[in-house]
């Protein structure tokens, strides 16, 4: 929708191309808008096999010049932004500025619990494979097809630190003050260490915040994509 330069938006896990209906409803009066459903996602078709963040943004890379998007800004939210840091660390040509919403891709440190967990679920998959499917792990990965568990597990256990040293690209990393999901404390700060000359600011509202609060964040974005 919209004419102008290109912006192109990347939705989060588990969430489709809708969940930027008032960031594609306002940015497309001032852009030529594209959104997306990844592979798996919204409308979009499976995939033949478990796809990685790589194979997520070699795909992204066909879409962009399939469509002819010539260097368009790119407005990515959490599994989206982990995309776009992989893709754009090695080809940050494709896109011009960029901006990351709850972004994810930290491998965090494992807790002695948390590896209790894992052992126990090993042990219980082993001998009760179906029991331990429908009792361990969260509600959303419990949710996912084999395939799709396979690909998840994939995704979450890639650290995409080293991949967002990279970055070359106009960066703003926008946080919701209350996203239990990627802190701002530590996603957002690490993020703003590790790619060189970005910009972190914290707004209202928790992992989306640009649903909670459209207005508030359609304008910090607006006022940063006008000043590249």
């Amino acid at each position: 929708m919209g004419e102008g330069k290109n912006l192109l938006l990347l939705h989060g896990y588990g969430a489709s191309k809708e969940s930027f209906y008032y960031q594609i409803e306002f940015l497309s009066k001032y852009y030529c808008v594209t959104a997306l459903d990844f592979p798996c996602f919204g409308a979009s078709e499976q995939t033949d096999f478990a796809f990685s963040v790589g194979d997520y943004a070699d795909w992204l890379a066909k879409f962009i010049n399939k469509l002819n998007l010539d260097r368009p800004h790119v407005l990515a939210h959490s599994f989206g932004a982990r995309v776009a840091i992989k893709l754009l660390s090695e080809f940050g040509c494709l896109a011009d500025g960029l901006v990351i919403t709850g972004g994810a891709g930290l491998v965090k440190p494992r807790s002695s619990k948390y590896m209790r967990k894992v052992r126990t679920y090993r042990l219980v998959k082993k001998l009760f494979p179906k029991f331990a499917e429908r009792h361990f792990g969260s509600k959303e990965y419990r949710e996912l097809s084999p395939m799709m568990k396979e690909s998840y597990k994939k995704i979450v256990n890639e650290d995409l630190r080293e991949a967002a040293q990279k970055i070359t690209n106009p960066t703003y990393l926008l946080y919701g003050r209350e996203d239990s999901v990627t802190p701002p404390d530590e996603e957002g700060k690490i993020f703003n260490c590790l790619i060189a000359g970005s910009k972190l600011e914290i707004m209202d509202g928790g992992h989306f915040c640009f649903c909670e609060h459209p207005q508030q964040f359609n304008e910090k974005i607006l006022t940063f994509l006008g000043e590249l």
